[in-house]
């Protein structure tokens, strides 16, 4: 039985009954624990969420029904991961097919950027109708994008398939990290995500099989590859995955559970962040800084994002994307958010650079180039794993965990500016070393905020660190490309230049910047045609030798820049709060 008045407890008070059954307690609620516009539901210090009559005190027996779902969500996780790991393995079979050399970095970055726009908006609609059919509407998002990135034959329509796949995967992540935390008792979610996580093992070596399979029987393979992966995942989801009504929207009539939907607030942060996000990724790239091209979006996409969408959410919004309840543990969260952000950043460094570093200082051939990824990609999962599995079993010690994964991240990561022509050796250690430290914070991070929120909100937090590690991946990336283009055009014409001009009596400016654009692009058949290097093996040899060299003097730079962006990572951690108080068995959503 429980009362909705807070004068209950003076009537109990006066009671003469000396031994009371204990099936006769009456609960307390007091007004403070009431959601506005919710009288379905409650919550007790300010997280936990009851009022369904359920028992959520107590972890749950892991029945068929609960188990499946589980499998359904890892499925779901794996199918948001794989697109951009094996496809982003692979760029020069797709633009060597389909043409874009000039623009083929934006089937990675439209695919970045609609996923971190939708997340936060699909997020909060998850909270409030459901995970089931976000769930559906992101699998069949993944499964349509595979069709159109497979059937493409320009690089425009590509990018947009890979758009379509950013939006899929973000809503896959978000729903599966967000129904595998609250299934879960809290002080074992840690556990739980480890398992989903620990799911994406068969494609740890991606660039492996995207290299093997593209190589062999041709890239559009790959985006069949994907698109089962996902069809996979919407059937068990289908099947599978039947949660209990939402207490969000318990009580609430369809006119009023859209009437909670923040429209306003939704359009302003999709925009605001597509357009910041553009052109961030096109200054220095595409076009200048100064360019109006650059500046019109970033600017406008800013003032959206950082001044209108703020003002709005507290001042205007009836019902936030992001409501005040979840600043419960402020300090931890904002700190945290910080930390996922310099992850992103420092993630990005490694999976977006280090492939193409490995494809092009260390040759072309798909089996080494796939071998060189493998360290990277299993040493990422284990951190995540380690650190999530090890968050459970400390039930909490977050900065601890923390700090050790940010030194971890910093000190690899840093290291591999040591990186050359010729020491390929060295770099299998650092690799591992950089890896374990961003896995251990990538998706750690998340599940310690999800800890930290309350029940009801869960999949508005998870979308709101995935969207802040990919901003914080992107600022990053823009940071690290600018950094390695102003080294690479000198250090490409001092010593391809050189090669030709010194060495090979080559002196034509033009067949001199043939050598380097295809350089650029990793295009080294081409070469082969210039005049001068045409019928010469040694020639063309000399000259990929020098490419080569550039490419690896220009690399570490990028590396040796990440290192400022893990020592705030350090610093933030060190002030982190503990979350250990709240690592308990309370489970958000009760599956029998």
């Amino acid at each position: 039985m429980t009362a909705h008045d807070d004068n209950s407890s003076s009537e109990n008070a006066s009671s003469p009954v000396v031994d009371k059954d204990p099936s006769s307690h009456i609960e307390q609620i007091h007004t403070n624990e009431r959601i506005p516009g919710h009288p379905g539901y409650y919550e007790k210090d300010g997280l936990r969420t009851y009022g369904d009559d359920e028992d959520h005190d107590h972890e749950p027996p892991m029945t068929a029904k609960r188990a499946l779902s589980l499998v359904a969500m890892a499925f779901l996780w794996t199918g948001s991961q794989i697109p951009v790991y094996i496809l982003g393995g692979i760029p020069p079979y797709i633009y060597s097919d389909i043409g874009g050399v000039d623009r083929w970095i934006w089937f990675v970055l439209a695919y970045l950027l609609a996923l971190a726009a939708m997340c936060p908006f699909v997020g909060s609609i998850s909270d409030l109708i459901g995970r089931r059919y976000v769930a559906l509407g992101g699998s069949t998002l993944l499964i349509i994008a595979m069709i159109i990135c497979g059937t493409a034959h320009s690089m425009n329509i590509f990018i947009m398939g890979m758009t379509f796949s950013g939006v899929g995967a973000g809503i896959c992540e978000l729903t599966s990290l967000a129904v595998t935390s609250e299934l879960a008792p809290t002080r074992k979610r840690g556990k739980y995500v480890s398992i989903l996580v620990f799911t994406i093992i068969p494609f740890c070596p991606s660039v492996l099989w995207a290299q093997l399979i593209a190589s062999y029987a041709g890239w559009r393979w790959c985006t069949l590859l994907c698109g089962l992966w996902a069809v996979v995942g919407f059937v068990g989801t289908l099947f599978f995955y039947f949660p209990p009504p939402r207490p969000n929207s318990r009580g609430l009539t369809r006119k009023e559970i859209i009437g909670e939907i923040d429209f306003v607030g939704g359009a302003l942060s999709i925009v605001g962040m597509i357009l910041f996000l553009a052109g961030l990724q096109w200054g220095g790239y595409q076009y200048k800084w100064s360019s109006a091209h650059v500046l019109a979006p970033l600017i406008l996409g800013a003032i959206l994002l950082f001044i209108a969408f703020p003002i709005w959410e507290t001042k205007f919004a009836k019902f936030p994307m992001f409501p005040s309840r979840m600043k419960k543990e402020a300090r931890i969260l904002t700190l945290t958010l910080i930390i996922t952000a310099i992850s992103g950043a420092n993630f990005f460094s490694v999976i977006m650079f280090w492939p193409t570093q490995a494809f092009n200082v260390y040759g072309h051939d798909p089996v080494g180039v796939g071998i060189r990824g493998i360290p990277i990609g299993f040493s990422i999962l284990a951190g995540a794993c380690i650190v999530l599995w090890l968050l459970s079993v400390f039930r909490g010690h977050n900065r601890e965990l923390m700090i050790f994964s940010s030194v971890l991240m910093t000190a690899g990561c840093g290291a591999l500016g040591c990186a050359t022509r010729f020491n390929l050796s060295t770099l299998w250690g650092l690799l591992i070393l950089g890896g374990l430290g961003i896995g251990g914070i990538v998706v750690p991070a998340s599940i310690m905020t999800t800890i930290i929120c309350p029940d009801d909100i869960i999949a508005t937090v998870a979308a709101l660190t995935l969207s802040i590690r990919v901003i914080g991946g992107c600022i990053g990336y823009t940071v690290y490309y600018n950094v390695f283009v102003n080294k690479f055009v000198p250090n490409a014409t001092k010593y391809i230049g050189g090669t030709m001009a010194l060495e090979l009596g080559i002196t034509n400016t033009t067949y001199i910047t043939e050598a380097i654009e295809l350089t650029a692009a990793s295009l080294l058949e081409g070469i082969k045609e210039i005049p001068g290097i045409a019928g010469n093996e040694t020639a063309y040899e000399m000259v990929v030798l020098a490419g080569q060299i550039a490419y690896a003097e220009s690399y570490k730079y990028v590396y040796l820049t990440s290192i400022a962006f893990g020592g705030i990572a350090i610093l933030s951690s060190i002030f982190l709060g503990n979350i250990n108080k709240y690592m308990d068995d309370h489970v958000a959503v009760v599956m029998q």
